[in-house]
């Protein structure tokens, strides 16, 4: 069965890449405008040979991992205080709310005036764009717990951060993983809107170049890069994780 699901996405893509290169062929638009897979491949190729692709690869990487593990860490312990206080809830689970209608590029201007053009002011746009989102599921999450389970562990003794670290963020993980998944996805998102506009090394900084250069070629190239670790991380680390939690949890 798996294999026959990787077997129809190879052909996919092939076909998506054979129809790429039929168009190129046809000369509907020049190269300056629609490079062909040939073209884009060759700058992968280059930028892969002089290390510069791989340099943006990690130092994105890095400003995603100590990014996304704020929102994490700040999103789950602000969400679990929702959940346990109706007053934190009432007021700033309604800022909260609020904060997660704005798009994460809104917060490049007050990052550069903060931070200035510097790691920690995409490290903060990258933080604060999923920080929101993986909060709300933390939230919903905890709510959902079992009034039972929680009445049991109070009864046998369990309070405060005891109940907290055994209780409720055991019994709310399985469901926890969409939302850090959910942060994973806005993370990644801002962290390439704020390189692009800091023009400050990473990805969406050799997108940038590519603009500045007039080279179509890199920007859809470095734009595969972006769209194919997307992938990887959803498929190989979060969708992996959830189906190890849900498995134990006796969930799948």
């Amino acid at each position: 069965m798996k294999s026959n699901i990787v077997t129809k996405r190879i052909v996919f893509y092939l076909a998506l890449i054979l129809s790429w290169q039929a168009l190129d062929f046809a000369n509907i638009w020049p190269d300056q405008i629609f490079p062909s897979p040939l073209e884009v491949a060759e700058d992968l190729a280059f930028g892969a040979a002089n290390g510069s692709l791989f340099y943006g690869i990690g130092t994105s990487m890095l400003r995603l991992i100590i990014g996304l593990t704020i929102a994490i860490a700040g999103g789950l312990a602000l969400g679990i205080f929702m959940a346990r206080f109706s007053v934190v809830n009432q007021t700033i689970g309604s800022l909260v709310l609020g904060l997660q209608s704005i798009p994460s590029i809104a917060w490049v201007p007050i990052a550069i005036l903060w931070f200035g053009l510097t790691d920690a002011g995409i490290i903060f746009v990258t933080a604060i764009g999923a920080i929101f989102a993986v909060t709300i599921n933390s939230y919903t999450s905890v709510k959902n717990i079992d009034p039972t389970i929680i009445a049991a562990a109070q009864n046998m003794g369990a309070k405060g951060p005891q109940l907290i670290s055994s209780v409720l963020i055991p019994a709310a993980f399985p469901y926890m993983i969409a939302g850090f998944r959910q942060g994973w996805a806005f993370a990644w998102r801002g962290l390439i809107g704020a390189e692009l506009l800091f023009s400050f090394l990473g990805l969406g900084f050799l997108l940038n170049v590519g603009r500045q250069l007039n080279d179509v070629s890199q920007v859809i190239a470095i734009m595969l890069v972006i769209m194919g670790i997307g992938m990887l991380v959803d498929g190989f680390v979060f969708k992996k994780i959830e189906r190890k939690v849900m498995s134990r949890w006796g969930l799948a």
